[in-house]
């Protein structure tokens, strides 16, 4: 028996190959035989196997489960996330996904992995500038990202659309229409990435103008021209630097604004301040030659505190105002990577640093990415993953939209969803088992409504928690 241990370097190797070798076939084995293996996939997995929602009977507390992921969580923000989740089954959803990864784990699915966002619902989306400065329609969050089952992200965008249009309280036909449209314009546009070259799909990407071209409501036409117009011309120099910092005894650093942003207390602070310093010293290892070039000419003015999102509220984020000769601002988010929600249903990520874990899914999905997107770690072991605050970022506003544009915004995800999949798993077997008719779109639609029913009974489950006392809620204000 050979007991040779094997260098980490090795290690990383081939886990890394077996890792390629599950998300796509890359040896030479024609396309059509690809689209076949797909087609045969049907047998094993039918599409009406995705249809509707079962509770397991071994069903565990859905409180147990967010009680459970908020482990490590700064304590005293805990009540905040809860209290983000309460207004609606749909907040609540935004801040479950350990919760739908566990259901998820227990459906049926085709084996077929690619490297999914692991969170992707509606407000995961949005338009953002490329390096170039394109503004570009994609997938922007990537905390829970890992290589798994692409079902997973289409069943969970759809569940999304439900909510929303019940947030909205929109007719039943919108909710179904809207689900059904996420899941018939993943199928399409993946039956147009099974024709492409891998090169091409690589280099596919959906244009902010051209969704807004697209928008057939003119009153949303204009609303989005012009928040692009607005979002362009805050620059971090002539509005988010004045916005969130000021100048005080000689010295630039963030404005105060708790909860949401803030200093620690005394020497509390000159210690985070010197945490981060050390972060950012080992995060420019993590970037390229070029661009680690670029971060040394700036140095670390100041750190604070800042809450976040739903699901990440109680994790760690850091802010950092960089700054270089003439007081020209950069501003960096570390973000505390943990590890992905999926992990226990598709085993552990091949890095050890979770931050990195988020950064390479990332760069792997996307169409393009912050050029100073990098990872590090604080001195007690917090992992993290870096990028840009407020570069040039539109987000999205369901709470405005009615039926009509809600069903037309989700073909719009669907197909930026079939994109991000196609970069790292095969199109062609994919679209083989989804085949040119409707079956699965409407199996998918069929458990998206469904899952839907559940995720507001969980969310009741939440509203009981909080009036029997056994968990805190915060409410915030607006």
């Amino acid at each position: 028996m050979d007991t040779t241990a094997k260098s980490p370097r090795e290690d990383r190797k081939a886990k890394q190959a077996a890792l390629e070798a599950a998300l796509h076939d890359s040896t030479m084995t024609p396309r059509d035989d690809r689209k076949d293996r797909g087609k045969n996939l049907r047998e094993a997995y039918p599409h009406q196997a995705h249809a509707g929602w079962t509770v397991p009977a071994d069903r565990r507390d859905p409180i147990d489960i967010l009680e459970e992921s908020n482990r490590g969580r700064i304590p005293e923000l805990i009540p905040r996330r809860y209290g983000r989740m309460l207004p609606s089954p749909f907040t609540f959803y935004r801040g479950a996904a350990a919760l739908m990864a566990a259901d998820l784990a227990t459906t049926p699915n085709t084996k077929v992995p690619v490297q999914v966002c692991g969170d992707c619902h509606l407000l995961n989306f949005g338009a953002f500038a490329t390096p170039e400065r394109n503004v570009i329609f994609d997938i922007n969050d990537f905390d829970e990202t890992l290589p798994a089952p692409w079902e997973w992200d289409v069943k969970r965008l759809a569940v999304s659309f439900v909510l929303a249009a019940r947030a909205n309280d929109l007719k039943p036909k919108f909710e179904r229409e809207a689900a059904e449209r996420v899941v018939s314009a993943y199928r399409e546009k993946m039956g147009d990435y099974a024709k492409m070259s891998v090169l091409d799909i690589w280099y596919a990407r959906i244009d902010w103008q051209s969704v807004i071209a697209s928008t057939s409501d003119e009153e949303l036409q204009k609303r989005r021209k012009e928040k692009l117009k607005r979002e362009m011309r805050r620059t971090i120099q002539d509005y988010y630097f004045p916005k969130l910092a000021e100048q005080r005894d000689g010295r630039f650093e963030f404005k105060d604004n708790p909860p949401l942003m803030y200093h620690l207390p005394g020497s509390e602070q000159k210690t985070f301040h010197e945490r981060v310093a050390g972060a950012l010293e080992l995060y420019g290892e993590s970037l390229q030659e070029d661009r680690r070039r670029l971060l040394h000419r700036y140095r670390l003015a100041d750190a604070a505190i800042k809450v976040v999102g739903i699901g990440s509220v109680g994790t760690m984020c850091a802010v950092a105002l960089m700054l270089a000769p003439d007081n020209e601002p950069l501003l960096l988010q570390l973000k505390e990577a943990r590890a992905s929600v999926l992990e226990p249903y598709v085993g552990k990520s091949q890095f050890e640093n979770h931050g990195q874990r988020v950064v390479e899914g990332q760069r792997i999905v996307q169409s393009a990415s912050d050029i100073l997107l990098g990872w590090t770690k604080f001195d007690d072991g917090k992992q993290f993953y870096v990028r840009q605050l407020r570069d040039t970022k539109v987000t999205l506003e369901p709470e405005l939209w009615d039926g009509t544009q809600l069903v037309e915004i989700a073909g719009v995800m669907g197909s930026a969803l079939a994109r991000a999949h196609a970069r790292s798993g095969d199109a062609a077997v994919i679209r083989g088992y989804l085949g040119s008719q409707d079956s699965f779109d409407k199996a998918v639609t069929d458990f998206a409504v469904a899952y839907a029913n559940q995720t507001e009974k969980d969310h009741s489950a939440l509203v009981a928690a909080v009036e029997s006392g056994r968990i805190k809620a915060v409410r915030e204000e607006g």
